[in-house]
């Protein structure tokens, strides 16, 4: 940390160091969380400096344009000869962490440079760690073929070590922040520093102008293929809607397949419904901004969410939201969307159809959704990330930086 003089008063400022490798070619929920943090850092904070750290020049390049940070004096990019998962990641980050002089490393997701952040000794750096969610800990049957869940003794080890290095862990809502202390047994002395901010949703995410005029009715979905997002149940919904509804009805399936999970698209054959099921692969920026604006409703029936972006960026839009009644998804959603049992196939079908055949109730949730989602904005997200980076470095809450 650095003081400087400022109008009679000693100002700190902090050096920060943000992991940007989090972010992917395809932008889903942690890409997303690491550019609009970037981004909003940008405008919110001209006094500490910022290096980011990047192992792609095409997705350096697209992030600076995008957050304007390549025209920010206090932010520059660091290019990394090695990915995230690499063991010299592992073995080199360290010494890149201690040259840049960093007060504070935040890493977006789980993985960290463990030798750079001993156990029980404090640093020059302070760690920073957001846990989305612990999906694979908690239900390893939810993502049965990935990584984490293969090779568990591995995965569970790490999160260990993260939960014992870490000087502040983030999570994106208060049912994560529940699983982070009782999944990584972070003890009542230190649960102070496990810290729930809640994600934002972008000011792209508004409601159409005009709405497209047809007959035809689209039920949106928006995710990945894990069994965890329950894309086979949602699947069982939409061939019951089919059956109550008297419109015509389709699904369209937005997000990159996974050959690991070929379970949604094997289920739609043998119920003959996937000739009204649209499987439009991924989609990001303005495109799924008009997939939002153009659907009548947006259907989430996953089993676990670490947060739920996709329904908080439907309702921006002013679509109306059916989603599930777990995990955090209640918080998210307050009493804007209708919460169904995602294993509750009729009420889940139900509560879809009761939308379509009814313009007055479509509204209503329209417009709670819109004011719900006005509740959460990145500026916000960085705000207090800023706080909790000042909370690492132990510096008073009110100390500018």
């Amino acid at each position: 940390m650095v003081a400087l003089p400022e109008t009679g008063r000693c100002v700190v400022t902090m050096r920060i160091g943000i992991d940007a490798r989090w972010i992917f070619r395809e932008l889903s929920g942690i890409p997303t969380y690491t550019r609009e943090l970037l981004r909003q850092f940008r405008q919110l904070d001209s006094q500490n400096e910022y290096v980011l750290f990047f192992d792609d020049p095409k997705i350096a390049e697209e992030t600076e344009t995008y957050t304007g940070c390549a025209d920010a004096a206090n932010f520059r990019s660091v290019m990394l000869p090695y990915g995230l998962f690499s063991v010299r990641s592992q073995l080199q980050l360290p010494g890149v962490v201690r040259r840049e002089k960093l007060d504070v490393f935040h890493s977006p997701n789980y993985m960290i440079p463990f030798l750079a952040f001993p156990r029980n000794r404090v640093g020059p750096a302070r760690c920073v760690v957001t846990i989305h969610d612990l999906i694979p800990l908690i239900f390893p049957e939810f993502t049965p073929r990935a990584k984490k869940t293969r090779f568990m003794p591995i995965y569970r080890r790490v999160m260990t070590e993260v939960g014992a290095r870490a000087d502040v862990i983030l999570t994106v809502s208060r049912h994560s922040r529940e699983d982070v202390i009782r999944e990584m047994k972070i003890p009542e002395s230190k649960q102070g520093r496990v810290v729930a901010i809640p994600n934002g949703v972008s000011e792209a995410y508004q409601p159409a102008s005009r709405r497209p005029a047809g007959e035809r009715r689209k039920i949106l979905y928006v995710g990945r293929f894990d069994p965890y997002k329950n894309l086979t149940g949602l699947i069982q919904s939409f061939a019951r809607v089919r059956q109550l509804c008297g419109l015509d009805v389709r699904l369209r399936v937005i997000g990159a397949e996974d050959p690991r999970y070929p379970e949604a698209r094997a289920l739609a054959r043998k119920m003959g419904a996937d000739s009204c099921i649209e499987w439009a692969g991924y989609a990001g920026g303005r495109s799924l901004v008009d997939e939002y604006q153009q659907a009548d409703v947006f259907a989430l029936q996953s089993k676990y969410e670490g947060f739920g972006l996709t329904v908080l960026e439907a309702m921006a839009c002013g679509t109306p939201v059916v989603c599930s009644d777990r995990s955090s998804l209640p918080e998210v959603a307050g009493d804007a969307a209708v919460l169904v049992d995602p294993d509750d196939t009729e009420g889940f079908a139900r509560a879809v159809v009761a939308i379509l055949e009814n313009p007055e109730r479509a509204r209503e949730l329209k417009e709670r959704g819109i004011e719900q989602a006005a509740r959460f904005r990145w500026m916000r997200t960085a705000s207090m990330t800023l706080q909790a980076y000042r909370q690492a470095c132990r510096l008073p809450e009110g100390q500018k930086g």
